[in-house]
């Protein structure tokens, strides 16, 4: 099997990277196609630390993340080889006991804050994308799906955006959005960009399948 073409997503919390990479997916007939790793799965494990000192970790930022893991599984889905990608427990604040098995694709999308952030990660990409939106949206957003499915609460929502979120998301998230090939406003709402998107990724499918 030849390399995968491996697409980046980036771009700030609740921006929209995991639905367009949905969106992307969807499209096409199944995992062996385009498969999603998510550099959310990729916390850093803090089973050995006791609750309340896991909820002082700063999650904003790239030191939260276990980059070292992210590569090495996203060299082996690039060599061929299936991985045991981890999950991460949003509720506990820990990586999770369940995994997934993701298996080698044509195309390898990996979406998450730091995707453009970090050389090593960006060495890898074939396409760079940045999903720019407003930042009064993406609070929104984020404040309704972690309420909602990450079990917090209004106040400490409001607390970590304050305090880590939007300060992290100027000094880490929004200049890789320079490292970006391209950048969609609104993200999966563009439809524009996802039919483009879409067109460039069936060409690299096609010229893959034609040449094997």
């Amino acid at each position: 099997m030849k390399k995968p073409i491996i697409i980046g997503i980036a771009g700030g919390s609740a921006s929209g990277k995991t639905s367009v990479a949905r969106k992307l997916v969807k499209n096409f007939d199944d995992d062996k196609t385009v498969a999603i790793i998510r550099q959310d799965d990729y916390y850093r494990d803090q089973s050995h630390m006791p609750f309340q000192e896991r909820l002082k970790t700063n999650y904003d930022h790239p030191d939260a993340f276990d980059n070292e893991l992210l590569i090495q599984q996203i060299d082996d889905l690039a060599s061929g080889k299936s991985v045991e990608k981890p999950t991460y427990d949003y509720v506990n604040h820990t990586r999770s006991t369940i995994t997934e098995i993701v298996h080698p694709s044509d195309v390898l999308i990996l979406e998450g804050l730091f995707v453009l952030e970090d050389e090593e990660i960006r060495k890898r990409l074939d396409m760079k994308i940045f999903i720019d939106t407003d930042a009064d949206i993406r609070f929104i957003r984020r404040l309704k799906r972690d309420v909602r499915d990450r079990g917090r609460t209004i106040e400490s929502v409001c607390d970590q955006y304050m305090n880590t979120v939007r300060v992290m998301h100027e000094a880490f998230v929004e200049p890789s959005k320079r490292k970006a090939d391209i950048i969609i406003p609104e993200g999966s709402h563009n439809e524009v960009a996802m039919d483009l998107l879409l067109t460039k990724i069936s060409s690299i499918i096609t010229s893959k399948k034609s040449s094997d």
